[in-house]
């Protein structure tokens, strides 16, 4: 039966960025489908509300703490959660950051943090978790892009680079492992009420501006992402490869 395909019960999701916000939204969606979760934040406290929401569905989630920017804390977690966790069976590269400034006063810093906590590290990660399920000859790994995967976006040069480079690693990596069972693919969000966007909302102009814009006609919320994420985690997606799936409100259609 074809809903019997997005059920996830028996596997292990690894979702990054889970704390809140989208990633928050992605993973009760997969536990709500049936995985048991690895949380990981950098500041992913105990007892933390998604560890409390995804227990309350009768699901595992185990509490992990990484500074993604950081790329020896990154080994370090990558090498304590495998050795806890022999078999990860989806993968979900959500944790980013954007630093806000204009371009010709765009630091060294900003750049640096962003693309080694939106881009280098998420490579690191699925390299060294992508390599046990090619192995396996199974996985599935998702990335978060963003519509700057496609657009320029304003005063963000580092997070619009970034994002256009995760949109080519789910290319890149889907080329090479997808003939052993392995589905890479990225979600790309439009314009979601989250942390990231509040200085957006904030401004009275850019907010109405962004509103006009989208046909749906509202923000986007965490739980928008609960059902694509089901969908990209689970056998419902098994001939679906390199692909960016726009969940926007219709923004890149208008």
């Amino acid at each position: 039966m074809i809903l019997d395909q997005f059920k996830l019960d028996g596997k292990i999701a690894l979702v990054t960025g889970c704390r809140r916000g989208i990633g928050k939204g992605m993973a009760l969606g997969l536990a709500e489908a049936g995985a048991d979760i690895i949380g990981v934040s950098a500041q992913l406290e105990e007892k933390s509300e998604v560890q409390a929401e995804v227990e309350a569905l009768g699901r595992k989630f185990w509490r992990y703490q990484c500074d993604f920017s950081d790329r020896k804390a990154l080994y370090a977690f990558i090498e304590q959660v495998k050795k806890d966790h022999p078999q990860i069976d989806i993968l979900v590269n959500n944790a980013g950051s954007i630093l806000r400034k204009p371009a010709a006063e765009h630091p060294d810093e900003y750049w640096d943090k962003i693309i080694e906590t939106n881009l280098s590290a998420q490579f690191v990660l699925s390299r060294e978790i992508g390599k046990e399920m090619v192995a396996r000859r199974a996985g599935k790994i998702i990335f978060t892009c963003s519509l700057l995967t496609f657009q320029g976006g304003i005063n963000v040069p580092g997070y619009a680079a970034s994002k256009a480079g995760v949109g080519e690693l789910v290319m890149a990596l889907s080329n090479e492992w997808s003939k052993y069972g392995v589905n890479v693919n990225g979600i790309a969000p439009g314009y979601i009420a989250t942390d990231n966007t509040q200085a957006l909302r904030d401004d009275p102009v850019r907010s109405q501006a962004i509103l006009e814009r989208i046909p749906a006609g509202r923000w986007g919320t965490p739980e928008d992402f609960k059902g694509v994420a089901v969908f990209l985690a689970s056998a419902a997606s098994n001939y679906v490869d390199g692909a960016i799936y726009l969940v926007d409100g219709g923004w890149m259609g208008r």
